[in-house]
């Protein structure tokens, strides 16, 4: 299985730490985001990743370098301008379209979406293998806690719409007597048929092709993760808090 490490952002929220290095090489405890990122998805049996970048992008490229690519085949897909996530993983499709000897067909195995800014104990196994079963375009890993920003699922567990904004109307795609609410955690796994889909161009969010896919019928499913840890790390007090989860849960990490 392949997977794409979306780390192209600027981490305004991260300043003054990123003033001079990108998002991506940000430590926790002497390792970098990038690097707590991939080894998660080496541990998966992970071993071939694409990264986006754009902030201070020949860091990463002289980051990788020293560290060998942690032994696995990486590619960079480099931004001029920053493309959100949904135009960041268009520019990358080549990497997942790519056909080879032992697959001379079109490439069918799902692949892993995950942003460098994120940590978590998330079971990819368990997360490939719910996909699979479900048979859905796209899976997100999701969870129950407070966030301005939620995503709307009826009672299979499809995609239905969001919330942006405690205070905003929901945007409803598919109609359903009721609808949970749901935070991303900015973990997808999705399947190859997705590329081909996402009509969208330029600069645009995935989650906006997954929303319109979904009002077109496609299933675009959840995976609860309520039971593992997770962390965003937008912020430096994010930073601070996963410096001292790493005690505690750092061997799921």
């Amino acid at each position: 299985m392949k997977a794409m490490v979306l780390a192209a952002g600027l981490g305004t929220r991260l300043r003054p730490l990123t003033n001079d290095r990108p998002k991506a090489l940000v430590e926790i405890n002497g390792r970098t985001l990038l690097e707590i990122a991939l080894l998660r998805l080496r541990g998966f049996g992970i071993r071939e990743v694409i990264v986006n970048a754009h902030h201070f992008a020949d860091q990463i490229v002289a980051f990788l370098k020293t560290h060998d690519n942690f032994g696995m085949r990486i590619e960079l897909s480099r931004e001029d301008v920053l493309l959100d996530t949904g135009g960041g993983l268009k520019k990358a499709a080549w990497f997942f379209q790519e056909k080879s000897e032992d697959q001379p067909g079109e490439p069918d195995e799902p692949f892993l979406l995950h942003n460098v800014d994120v940590i978590s104990t998330i079971d990819f196994t368990k997360m490939l293998q719910a996909h699979r079963e479900s048979q859905a375009l796209a899976t997100l890993a999701v969870h129950k806690r407070e966030s301005s920003r939620q995503l709307l699922f009826n009672d299979e567990m499809r995609l239905c719409g969001r919330r942006a904004g405690r205070d905003k109307e929901p945007e409803i795609v598919c109609r359903a007597e009721h609808l949970e609410p749901l935070a991303f955690t900015g973990i997808h796994m999705i399947s190859p048929r997705l590329l081909g889909l996402m009509k969208e161009d330029g600069i645009f969010s995935i989650i906006d092709c997954y929303l319109r896919l979904a009002a077109a019928g496609e299933k675009i499913a959840a995976f609860r993760a309520d039971e593992y840890y997770w962390r965003d790390l937008g912020r430096l007090q994010d930073l601070q808090q996963a410096a001292s989860d790493f005690d505690s849960v750092g061997a799921g990490l």
